[in-house]
């Protein structure tokens, strides 16, 4: 027997007012995965989220928690829970006051309670804090309550709206170790929403790319980055080159296209990619300089250049076209290319992808 979707999302539409949120949004997420709705704002994933957890209902379409239809189905019955961004921890208790809260309105008998707090308090190591109340702590400290309180309940589903987006960069940066350590070790589905690119690349099975209320593409980490499915995912995930193209040929899932250096190349393309005016996305990473550059080779000239300890990021001039490139300083010497200097600048045909409007 086919073990049901944790989550099925069909065709849900969602406006508000003349405001058209969500569009026939249609996705399935599977048991045990870290799931991630990315995007700006605006785009509507957090209208998704607020969906799931129930406090929202589609003006259309279907959701399905485990095979069951839960749009009728108020929140506090759904074997769902939310951690928020603000972490809604109550000031005036305790942390083990706060886990245990959801626990006595479930019903749990006292030696169940008292051992399930300990048991999360211990995962989200705070076990030594349980009298302090919320105000004692820090924000990456009570970000682990949250997640202990969220948990306790064994939710089916636990969803994350944006809730390291409060936190410094060296916290947030532990704290998405510590989520998906937690997601692996609980095996609980994880849904997690967040503008921040590095997030969702970092701690995400799968991603889903939302833009003007649909959902543009979904993919792992890696084929988000290397294989955007058109402009909209390629320049919100991660930073690219977007060239002018002509596209002479296609078929087989590539175009040979002209460039605007006067050269004519075959590289990935997109199914929608046909004869005429495109773009072709190149990502800085895999322009190489100098003594490194392979491939399609060119020259360009140097006009802005930052230093960024483990990687320079230049600027280049090449016959008119602006061309961005990160190269890594691997030796101790690290930047050695001069503002200025004019350079070899090449990429592999294969890196570029030909993209859909």
């Amino acid at each position: 027997m086919t073990r049901p979707k944790a989550i099925e999302v069909r065709s849900v539409s969602k406006s508000f007012g003349v405001y058209q949120a969500l569009k026939s949004v249609s996705f399935t997420i599977e048991s045990n995965e870290f799931f991630t709705m990315l995007g700006p704002s605006g785009c509507g994933k957090t209208t998704l989220l607020r969906m799931l957890a129930g406090f929202e209902s589609p003006n259309s379409g279907s959701i399905l928690l485990n095979g069951n239809e839960v749009v009728a189905i108020p929140p506090h019955k759904r074997r769902v829970n939310t951690v928020f961004q603000s972490y809604a921890l109550f000031p005036h208790m305790t942390l083990e006051q706060n886990v245990a809260y959801a626990l006595e309105n479930l019903g749990w008998d006292g030696k169940r309670i008292r051992n399930r707090v300990g048991e999360m308090l211990e995962r989200v190591h705070m076990s030594a804090m349980a009298k302090r109340r919320p105000g004692q702590l820090s924000g990456g400290q009570r970000q682990r309550v949250a997640l202990a309180r969220a948990l306790a309940p064994e939710p089916e589903v636990l969803l994350l709206d944006e809730p390291l987006s409060a936190l410094d960069l060296k916290l947030r940066q532990a704290m998405r170790d510590e989520l998906r350590t937690l997601q692996r070790d609980t095996g609980i589905t994880f849904v997690f929403v967040t503008h921040d690119q590095e997030e969702a690349l970092d701690m995400s099975d799968r991603i889903a790319v939302l833009g003007s209320g649909e959902v543009q593409q979904i993919g792992t980490p890696a084929e988000i980055y290397e294989e955007p499915v058109n402009r909209f995912v390629a320049d919100f995930v991660g930073e690219t080159n977007f060239l002018d193209i002509d596209v002479l040929e296609t078929g087989a899932g590539q175009a040979t296209v002209r460039t605007p250096f006067g050269v004519s190349i075959t590289v990935p393309a997109t199914g929608a990619a046909a004869r005429g005016r495109a773009t072709l996305s190149v990502r800085p990473e895999k322009i190489n300089l100098g003594n490194q550059a392979e491939g399609i080779t060119f020259e360009g000239r140097v006009v802005n250049k930052n230093y960024m300890g483990g990687y320079t990021h230049y600027t280049l001039d090449v016959s008119g076209t602006e061309l961005r490139a990160s190269r890594r300083n691997a030796s101790r010497e690290g930047d050695t290319i001069a503002l200025g200097a004019t350079v070899a600048v090449g990429f592999v045909a294969g890196s570029a992808r030909v993209l859909a409007a």
